[in-house]
């Protein structure tokens, strides 16, 4: 990570949320929000893909923000199937833009991550989304804004990449495929880095 994370207890919806902030001090372009793959499976947020994400949008300018989700760490609550997740992050952003002075909300998501991000988008203004690996097939992701960078791996066998092209079609959405890539992006994780870098440059 571009700088130490920062690890504390904010009040939530359902109890504390603890979360992890990388800050890399002025000038700061905003805040990226980071959502973790389902806890039910085993998501935090030191998931590889999340900390990937964190450090390449750390390393652009962004205070990147990790909750933990409900009922996962340290955060307080219970499993609650996205619902309750939307506003847990819809808390822990306001938290962020209040302590750093920002308006600027970019939201990023892996997996389940991705599901609830589309959540928090119908609620809050972003800048931009980065959703990787969306379990379209799982979740009934929303539709999302037209800045939206979704990557997605060609041989993902937890999201089929035909399940993400159906939900995509329809928003006209383009799609980045990782050739060879996995749920987990396993050996690619420096190409995902660059990816998101380059797009958000």
């Amino acid at each position: 990570m571009p700088s130490p994370a920062e690890r504390l207890l904010i009040p939530g919806p359902a109890g504390s949320i603890e979360i992890d902030i990388h800050d890399s001090g002025e000038p700061r372009r905003g805040i990226a929000l980071i959502a973790h793959p389902n806890p039910l499976q085993g998501g935090t947020k030191d998931n590889k893909v999340v900390t990937t994400l964190a450090r390449a949008l750390a390393g652009l300018g962004y205070v990147a923000v990790r909750p933990n989700f409900r009922g996962v760490g340290a955060s307080e609550g219970r499993h609650d199937q996205g619902i309750g997740e939307t506003d847990d992050l819809i808390a822990v952003a306001e938290y962020a833009k209040a302590r750093f002075n920002t308006q600027i909300l970019l939201l990023a998501g892996f997996s389940f991550g991705s599901f609830v991000q589309t959540r928090v988008a119908k609620r809050v203004d972003c800048e931009r989304m980065v959703l990787v690996g969306p379990a379209v097939n799982r979740f009934a992701a929303e539709t999302v804004p037209e800045n939206t960078l979704v990557v997605h791996g060609e041989l993902d066998d937890v999201v089929p990449l035909a399940a993400v092209l159906d939900w995509a079609r329809p928003q006209n959405l383009p799609l980045v495929v990782v050739p060879g890539g996995e749920h987990f992006f396993h050996g690619r994780l420096n190409l995902l880095s660059q990816i998101v870098a380059r797009w958000c440059a």
